[in-house]
């Protein structure tokens, strides 16, 4: 018995293994796209249904940050912390755009039950995340963020974000980009 579970532990470890690599991106590069790259003009729909372009956001900062699930602690947490601050986003004219798997209806009851003022992209394709290079696990979007400068560029690059203290850290370095 023993024996058995040991010769399928290599089968379990090769999926996990494979899904902690760098992600391949359109452009041919791989992992996060670096700063002074732009994306791709990317559309999706938000939990309202209304279609979002990524290039609609040209002309001033916008931060695209990438979370694993809704209701989740940590992207409740993180979610909030820009809910929080909103108005302080508003008043520095940065965009914040939430972007994950879940679908538009799951964006829709997430937004509502913690008051989100701001657009949640659904991207259950991984067509967004594949285009930052954003590692997905399991089918779910690392937490990483991008800060995008008014010309649509790659100014900074957050991964592994701490979710309660990310949206000051956005503040702070949009602040700079001025």
């Amino acid at each position: 018995m023993l024996r058995r579970a040991l010769l399928t532990i290599p089968f379990v470890l090769v999926p996990l293994a494979l899904g902690c690599g760098a992600t391949t991106r359109p452009d041919g590069g791989s992992g996060p796209l670096p700063v002074g790259s732009a994306p791709p003009d990317l559309t999706a729909v938000d939990q309202h249904g209304k279609t979002h372009c990524l290039s609609e956001d040209r002309g001033h900062p916008t931060i695209v940050f990438f979370y694993p699930k809704d209701g989740t602690p940590g992207c409740t947490t993180e979610a909030c912390a820009f809910r929080d601050a909103w108005e302080r986003f508003q008043k520095a004219e940065v965009q914040v755009l939430g972007v994950s798997a879940d679908d538009q209806k799951s964006h829709e009851e997430f937004s509502k039950e913690e008051k989100l003022p701001f657009p949640i992209l659904a991207d259950p394709d991984h067509v967004w995340a594949k285009a930052f290079g954003v590692p997905i696990r399991l089918g779910m979007t690392s937490r990483v963020s991008f800060l995008l400068d008014s010309e649509g560029k790659v100014a900074k690059v957050y991964p592994d974000v701490d979710p309660g203290v990310h949206a000051g850290e956005v503040l702070a370095d949009a602040a700079r980009l001025k």
